[in-house]
């Protein structure tokens, strides 16, 4: 039997010369040495194609440190020689086992993260006092399931994955940036959708719109949800069932207002100010500090009532927006378990009071030079009616880095899906293989450009690049998009 790992550098030192032996049996695999983990078990487990080892994996890099990784690995001709780490979601606290085991089923060796904690991803007090585990949360549990992974499938396999990807969407689209941003050597290929990268900023949208609905008669119950659909879809649908064109619509929930002596059919004035929240996003002094929700799918199940406003007034705080927003002013910014977000100021005071945290959770530095120089290709998608995370923010991380390397067409590109919710569903079709699309484009060397997503009952899209991206002739950007606001 050939000897364990004893660490990273280690193993892949001795990868060639061991790449022609057998592969270590999966239970051998529990006596592996990590760096600060310890394999806690390894098990064979059946796969459609073959069998695949799970290991789990607990990593304490720090004495406040407790970060439980899964990895699975394809056994012989099973696995495709690459490796994908999937990211989590919410406010994590659990493994993605499922997406894991999706991704070993389609040939990969994969990995993924509890994020350093347990939880049920709408709960943070497990952060209160413990500025390590938000460290592990925000990017130390991501390089630590990176290090234990691929050392793992070299004492498994003798040699080293040819390719390494990573995927994440919502709060693994921040991880995916994350990656390219702070550990840009790391993967060949990332996949980024709904990035909730701009995490202060989007949170303090949030508050903003909570603050709006929790005002006397501000609450928009599913018949305004309605109504306000109906009326947008009217405005800018031109009889489909979603927008295809957000940039060119420009609908004004105050198209709406109740005339005297009405009560049916109609919003209230402090309706339109709650809707007016919703879509504007949060106003300093007149001034947009971060954008809103985009119109068209606000009755859409998974849409405004799952993220946003709740099933009824009486239980709206149950709200996958309003309560991972509170548990994140709570004990990310402010650290005080009493804190009620309903009640905070949110004008310029706000952003200074976030910058803390924001060093450390959110992932907006524009410049990707290093990941470019490392030869790493981004895809990073967004669906237009998405109402978690506002989708002209992945517009506003795309325009920012090109404004600071230029062209960047070459590494990056974004789509922007309309109808599409958070980061699946919605009326618009916005199924893609993001993860085969970017191993063709890392393997042969084919830059994405106009693709097909496709939908229930064999519905399908185009889609294309945002404009953003130069465009030189005869590289395929052939299907219209809307033009910017403003």
């Amino acid at each position: 039997m050939r000897p364990l790992l004893l660490a990273t550098g280690a193993a892949l030192a001795l990868a060639a010369p061991l790449a022609a032996r057998a592969e270590t049996a999966c239970a051998d695999l529990a006596k592996a040495t990590l760096p600060h983990a310890q394999v806690t078990a390894a098990r064979v487990e059946a796969l459609k194609s073959g069998e695949a080892c799970r290991l789990s994996v607990t990593s304490r890099p720090t004495a406040d440190s407790e970060i439980r990784i899964e990895v699975m690995i394809p056994v012989g001709q099973a696995w495709n020689g690459k490796y994908v780490q999937v990211g989590n979601g919410g406010l994590a606290g659990s493994i993605p086992s499922a997406a894991i085991k999706a991704r070993a089923e389609s040939g990969y060796a994969a990995a993924g993260t509890d994020d350093g904690h347990g939880g049920d991803g709408r709960t943070a007090e497990w952060a209160y006092r413990h500025p390590e585990k938000i460290v592990d949360f925000a990017t130390r549990s991501l390089k630590e399931t990176t290090e234990a992974a691929k050392a793992l499938i070299v004492a498994q396999k003798g040699s080293p994955a040819k390719r390494s990807y990573f995927v994440g969407c919502s709060a693994g689209g921040r991880e995916a940036l994350m990656e390219a941003q702070r550990f840009p050597n790391d993967f060949d290929g990332i996949v980024a959708g709904a990035t909730a990268n701009y995490n202060t900023l989007s949170t303090g949208g949030r508050a903003y719109m909570q603050q709006a609905l929790a005002r006397p008669g501000g609450y928009l119950a599913p018949p305004q949800l309605e109504l306000l659909q109906a009326a947008a879809l009217r405005q800018c649908a031109h009889g489909e069932a979603f927008i295809r064109d957000q940039m060119a619509c420009h609908f004004d929930p105050a198209s709406l207002k109740c005339k005297p002596g009405q009560s049916e059919g109609c919003l209230t004035a402090p309706q339109i100010a709650s809707a007016k929240a919703i879509y504007g996003g949060r106003m300093v002094a007149g001034k947009s500090m971060f954008p809103g929700y985009m119109p068209g799918a606000e009755a859409a199940r998974g849409g405004w009532q799952a993220w946003n406003t709740g099933t009824s007034q009486e239980t709206y705080a149950q709200s996958a927006g309003h309560a991972i927003s509170s548990q994140f002013l709570k004990y990310f910014v402010y650290e005080d378990p009493n804190f009620d977000f309903l009640k905070m100021d949110l004008g310029p005071r706000y952003d200074q009071d976030r910058r803390k945290t924001a060093a450390v959770l959110d992932a907006v530095n524009p410049d990707l030079t290093p990941f470019k120089s490392h030869g790493g290709k981004l895809i990073q998608y967004h669906g237009w009616n998405d109402p978690a995370i506002p989708p002209l923010g992945s517009i506003r991380y795309h325009d920012e880095v090109a404004a600071k390397m230029g062209d960047t067409s070459a590494f990056y590109r974004l789509y922007m899906i309309p109808g599409m919710l958070h980061c699946q569903g919605g009326a618009g079709p916005g199924t893609v293989d993001w993860l085969d699309l970017l191993d063709h484009w890392v393997e042969a060397k084919a830059a994405p450009g106009e693709l097909t997503a496709t939908g229930a009952d064999g519905a399908s899209q185009r889609l294309c690049p945002y404009p953003g991206v130069a465009r030189k002739a005869g590289d395929g950007f052939a299907c219209a998009v809307g033009k910017k606001k403003g």
